[in-house]
């Protein structure tokens, strides 16, 4: 049996050097909630659930790799919005072949819903400057909202493309995107600087790398390093790569009631751990004989068609 393999390949023209921004974001493994999954006052109890990378967020990331990849010179930065421990995601990214992070951490931007998020995220790119593509997730297993990356385009003023695919291009400063959409793939072109948010069925992240976990094992921010107990203190000033970067409301310049709770007009009003039951089952074998009276029957119950 003969098949074609198709490689996919990001295409490198003019040699360009690209400053690409992964917002990456700390999730609760909202898989398995539990009655204690909720605060009171409406928030997820995230001390509840054991805390992971937001996997579409690790698409974003993989794609950004491919970009540093096939362009010699293009950093990747990690931007993250959480508590301290959420530190821990820079470092996965660092693993994996990012750059840099920015951990945005401020007791003012706790309880955050998409729009105030967005604002807190916006106004740290800013402050990062000079930027040609913001990529992330499409959305965060917590919220499934998949308003945040666009949310933050708005407030740049900046293009966006959502459900990317693979990135296929880019010239001239313009990039081209395939998008997995409803009913079908779709292709599109816009100039930078952009926000790209990414679907779960693009191409998983890689896998950490040996040489960058023990490069930046000991990779920490100020509260990580003022609350523990440091074997290593010198390295911190002979290797500056290792001290990662915490930014407050007031080091980005936010606005107080923009942020957290404050600026968030929407709430949960509550997060279930919903179990789907079926009545019945039925077993179908591959002859044609089933599969056709599987489809016979879907269409008389107007499951399909």
């Amino acid at each position: 049996m003969q098949r074609n393999f198709r490689k996919n390949i990001i295409i490198k023209i003019n040699n360009m050097s690209l400053k690409i921004i992964v917002l990456a974001k700390q999730v609760p493994d909202t898989r398995n909630v539990g009655k204690d999954a909720m605060k009171a006052d409406g928030t997820v109890n995230r001390s509840a659930l054991p805390a992971i990378f937001n996997p579409e967020d690790l698409n974003a990331l993989e794609q950004a790799l491919r970009l540093k990849d096939a362009n010699p010179g293009s950093t990747v930065t990690i931007l993250t919005m959480g508590p301290g421990r959420a530190a821990e995601i820079i470092r996965e990214g660092l693993y994996r072949g990012a750059d840099n992070g920015y951990l945005l951490t401020d007791r003012a931007f706790a309880g955050a819903d998409t729009l105030a998020t967005s604002y807190a995220l916006a106004t740290a790119v800013r402050k990062i400057k000079n930027f040609d593509i913001i990529i992330g997730g499409r959305q965060a297993i917590d919220g499934d909202t998949a308003q945040v990356g666009a949310q933050v385009a708005q407030k740049l003023g900046i293009p966006q493309v959502t459900y990317a695919e693979e990135i296929l291009k880019i010239c001239d400063r313009h990039i081209t995107i395939k998008r997995h959409i409803d009913g079908g793939v779709e292709t599109v072109e816009t100039p930078m600087p952009v926000v790209i948010t990414v679907n779960g069925s693009a191409a998983p992240c890689r896998p950490r790398n040996a040489k960058f976990i023990q490069k930046y094992k000991y990779a920490k921010t100020p509260t990580e390093k003022e609350n523990s107990e440091l074997a290593h203190t010198d390295l911190y000033e002979k290797r500056a790569y290792l001290n990662l970067v915490e930014w407050s409301v007031a080091d980005v310049c936010g606005d107080l009631p923009q942020c957290g709770l404050s600026g968030s007009p929407t709430k949960v009003k509550a997060v279930q751990n919903i179990i789907f039951k079926t009545k019945e089952s039925k077993s179908f074998t591959g002859n044609d004989k089933d599969v056709e009276g599987l489809i016979v029957e879907l269409l008389d119950n107007h499951t399909i068609g």
